[in-house]
């Protein structure tokens, strides 16, 4: 066989693997910059069941954002965590074939076609002695990790997260985590949905709540969804809140679900007073970081017609401040500092200076789309600067990337154009209707 034909088949062989290089996994360098973020959140506790799902995702976006070295060494990581996870008495096992596909395609991009090579008949051996049900089913740990990965992504992704959990867990349904990631999954991608929907994530709740009842992430989320059906879940809240204090930090301890639960049915400000405390038990965790600056920005931006005290501003500030530095990649942060100087003592220049300096980077479309759509209400509400205003929105408006903020700035323009109380209304009218032949 000439190379040209050893490298076609080669080629071939790597295309039909399934791994996170062949998964139409969204490329979007400031996604990918915010998920590494979101994964480190996660932590790398060895008693996670998910640690080498998080390793091998964090590979493969270390590949994409060019770091080659660092991909390799979260996939070896990946590897170990796998092997670690099973017997060491028993074979590699399945769990391995997305991992081992992984590296099969970096050695590629990095020329060894040997190593690229070796990995391709580890995936071959594994999937001989692990054979699927059929030619046109995957094996359930593939299905569960594939799952688990697509979860990260938009909601399309996290839809048909969903069906693979399901199954993942139709042909294997003894793993608890398979349960209660598909739950998990389902309250993400439906969160807004109706009855009927909301009825099968109830018993899908009650099953895995069943299933894993130490679970206080999965808790939370039922204490949400029972308090949007008008259920009293204060003192449940209360309580729950003591058991998520005492347990290790974690973007899936349940604190970030239960500070919403205790804005929406409690109050603001005791939420503040909760991540307030869990802070002070853990001074250094930045996600109880980000999670206090989230509780100071519902207090501050979206709380109308009730007095902010300056001392509260203050501390908003400070925190996000922090907040930004530690999560470098995160355009909302600095959105949310830049309003919170809105709100404070001749803080305008500094806010307009934030959003000068967001405007002015080189940014994905849906991240422009974001900004427009921010600025434009800053522009409205701080400055009562109208015009520039739906100047902003109609930015944000003619990005054809669907998003909630183009959306949102869509909705606010035909509200505008419904009243006839600008002077930009024909403009309105007339990008209106140029969106409407695009999407027709």
């Amino acid at each position: 066989m000439s190379a040209a034909q050893s490298q076609s088949t080669q080629e071939a062989k790597l295309k039909a693997l399934q791994c996170h290089f062949t998964w139409d996994i969204d490329p979007n360098k400031s996604k990918l910059l915010s998920l590494v973020e979101k994964l480190e959140d996660i932590g790398n506790d060895d008693g996670n069941s998910w640690l080498g799902h998080i390793y091998n995702l964090q590979g493969y976006i270390h590949y994409q954002l060019e770091l080659k070295k660092d991909a390799l060494c979260f996939l070896k990581k990946a590897t170990e965590a796998f092997r670690q996870s099973r017997n060491p008495v028993l074979d590699e096992g399945p769990c391995l074939v997305v991992n081992y596909g992984n590296l099969a395609w970096l050695y590629y991009h990095l020329k060894d076609q040997t190593q690229s090579e070796t990995y391709l008949s580890n995936v071959d051996t594994l999937l001989k002695e692990h054979p699927s049900p059929s030619q046109d089913v995957l094996h359930p740990e593939i299905y569960a990790e594939k799952a688990w990965t697509l979860m990260k992504f938009g909601k399309d992704k996290k839809v048909l997260a969903a069906d693979y959990f399901q199954r993942a867990i139709r042909m294997q349904p003894d793993i608890v985590e398979w349960h209660t990631s598909h739950v998990i999954g389902l309250v993400k991608a439906y969160k807004y949905s109706d009855k009927a929907v909301e009825g099968v994530i109830t018993q899908q709740m009650r099953m895995a709540k069943e299933q894993d009842p130490e679970n206080l992430y999965l808790a939370a989320l039922d204490l949400e969804q029972r308090a949007r059906k008008g259920e009293e879940i204060e003192d449940e809240a209360r309580e729950l809140a003591r058991k998520v204090l005492e347990n290790p930090v974690s973007s899936y301890s349940g604190i970030k679900v239960l500070l919403r639960v205790y804005k929406d049915q409690l109050s603001v400000d005791e939420a503040i007073a909760l991540a307030e405390e869990a802070l002070a038990k853990h001074r250094d965790q930045r996600f109880l970081k980000r999670c206090a600056a989230l509780c100071y920005r519902w207090r501050i931006v979206f709380t109308h017609n009730s007095p902010i005290k300056q001392n509260t501003i203050h501390r908003a500030i400070s925190l996000h401040k922090e907040v930004t530095s530690l999560y470098p990649h995160s355009a909302l942060i600095k959105i949310t500092l830049a309003n919170i100087y809105a709100k404070s003592n001749q803080g305008l220049v500094k806010a307009e200076a934030i959003y000068q300096e967001l405007l002015e980077k080189a940014l994905e479309p849906v991240d422009k789309q974001m900004i427009y759509n921010y600025y434009a209400k800053y522009l409205n509400h701080a400055l009562k600067e109208y015009n520039r205003s739906i100047e902003y929105h109609m930015k944000a408006a003619e990005i054809q990337q669907q998003s909630y903020y183009r959306e949102n700035s869509i909705k606010i323009l035909r509200n505008i154009k419904e009243k006839n109380r600008s002077r930009k209304c024909s403009d309105i009218e007339e990008l209106l209707a140029k969106l409407e032949v695009q999407t027709s």
